[in-house]
């Protein structure tokens, strides 16, 4: 009988400690990044049995997990698409079933939760982005761990892992004004997420830091992702601005496409920075710079910290904020002079 690998067995082939270990596979704080890797990589040519998949068995659990977003959430392929990859791969990995589930207007008004969580037949949920509040507590009120990625709220008291939206903002903006930018349009709809909602307070954030008034006239509160909008909302300007933050990747396509439309060249007339590092920015012509947000460690992070709290389920909620980093590209430039 071939003899069960356990975590001492792994720690001896990478002579490390068993805690560093138990650390990085149960998804712990304690080791960096590139030692997590590591360890789960020879975990895996071992054979190692996470503790999920061990246990399901002897605690009645059904070896399924639930991923839950609303149907816009799901149609975003760009960026949601590879944060889903990812958490399938790390769920797969760990011996369990994922179950998917969009959900509808209808049934986010009439909190029709998907039938794998109203009966019960998951061990964990993951609610990618925002669906409501309201709903999103009546999928934690079934007791069941969950875990909500890319979303919070003061009134949903469940783990999160987000990205660091202000920090990434303020990079982008601060970019534009190191750049010698001053009159700098904000494109989103902060009412869409309360990510949306912290990319704007970055965008205040870096031009308070730098001395720079906020100009009502550039700032496009409820932008929606239709070319139409955009270019109206350019064209009624009396004042064009040197430079764009917009709040994700297909504003920045759009409003690049708009500003081209209006004979306005980017970027020697006009500069862009979006946000997600995403295909849109990739095709765009130029390249537009962009915050990057790593989303394949988003999934997998979601995925760490869900098994954890499916194993610690009285422990206090946490917030796993990652960290972005600024990818410079062909559309900024300094600002052109005024004449």
């Amino acid at each position: 009988m071939k003899k069960k690998v356990t975590m001492q067995d792994i720690a001896d082939r990478l002579n490390i400690s068993k805690n560093s270990v138990s650390q990085a596979l149960r998804g712990k704080e304690g080791v960096s990044e590139e030692t997590r890797e590591r360890i789960k990589r020879v975990a895996e040519e071992m054979g190692y049995q996470y503790p999920g998949a061990r246990k399901k068995k002897k605690q009645g659990r059904t070896g399924n997990i639930g991923l839950i977003a609303s149907d816009l959430t799901f149609s975003l392929k760009n960026f949601f698409g590879e944060i889903y990859l990812s958490i399938e791969k790390e769920v797969v990995k760990r011996g369990m079933n994922l179950h998917i589930q969009s959900v509808n207007q209808e049934q986010k008004e009439k909190l029709i939760l998907p039938s794998f969580i109203e009966n019960k037949m998951v061990d964990g949920i993951l609610i990618l982005s925002h669906i409501s509040t309201e709903y999103i507590n009546k999928v934690i009120s079934t007791g069941i761990p969950t875990i909500l990625v890319d979303h919070h709220h003061p009134n949903i008291h469940a783990d999160a892992v987000l990205t660091n939206n202000r920090f990434g903002a303020y990079l982008a903006v601060q970019h534009l004004i190191e750049l010698n930018h001053r009159d700098i349009a904000f494109v989103g709809n902060v009412e869409y997420s309360p990510s949306y909602e912290e990319r704007y307070e970055g965008y205040l954030l870096a031009l308070r830091e730098y001395g720079i008034e906020p100009n009502e006239e550039f700032i496009f509160k409820n932008a929606e992702e239709k070319e139409e909008l955009i270019l109206q909302y350019i064209k009624q300007l009396e004042r064009q601005p040197t430079a764009w933050f917009c709040v994700n990747d297909a504003l920045g396509f759009l409003v690049n496409s708009c500003l081209r439309q209006q004979g306005i060249q980017v970027p020697d007339q006009a500069s862009i920075c979006s946000y997600g590092n995403g295909q849109l920015s990739k095709i765009s012509t130029p390249k537009t710079t962009t915050v990057d947000i790593d989303l394949e460690l988003y999934g997998r992070r979601a995925v760490e910290l869900l098994f954890w709290r499916m194993e610690n389920k009285n422990e206090p909620f946490q917030e796993i904020l990652l960290s972005s980093k600024l990818i410079k590209r062909e559309s900024t430039a300094f600002a052109p002079k005024r004449s």
